[in-house]
């Protein structure tokens, strides 16, 4: 545990906790996001450069598969959270473990603190006996062992 003033310190430096969220379709990510932030509405999006994004916009892309992990999700009722939601990994697309790999090599390198990854929440459905996806197991051999750094 880090002394008081250590924490202090690290809290002026970085206002908020950022957070990469994964998980497939369904499986809860913005319901736990919602629950963690205390809020019933569906959070704000931002540009990595932090205009805000029209959520119609966002609607239409996932109805195209399009997808920004670089985007920011953020509740007005806990902005010191932000989040970054990565599309699952069930259509087992290899250039989806690509990016998501990408984007965390890309914040593990941020020499900023309020840029580094400070959680990696990987979402799985409990309700159901579905086994992992190979895409899934891919993702904790890399990641899970250190060997994705």
């Amino acid at each position: 545990m880090l002394p008081m003033d250590a924490a202090i310190n690290l809290r002026q430096q970085c206002s908020h906790f950022r957070v990469l969220v994964i998980g497939r379709a369904n499986a809860g990510k913005t319901t736990l996001l919602k629950k963690v932030c205390n809020s019933v509405e569906d959070p704000e999006i931002f540009t990595p450069g932090g205009e805000r994004i029209d959520l119609v916009i966002i609607e239409a892309s996932a109805e195209r598969s399009e997808h920004d992990i670089e985007n920011q999700l953020i509740f007005k009722s806990n902005p010191q959270f932000i989040f970054h939601d990565s599309r699952g990994f069930e259509s087992g697309s290899a250039t989806e473990i690509q990016k998501v790999k990408d984007f965390i090599d890309a914040r593990s390198a941020s020499s900023t603190l309020s840029d580094q990854l400070h959680a990696i929440w990987y979402c799985m459905p409990t309700d159901t006996n579905r086994p992992l996806l190979s895409a899934d197991e891919q993702f904790f051999e890399v990641f899970g062992t250190g060997k994705g750094k």
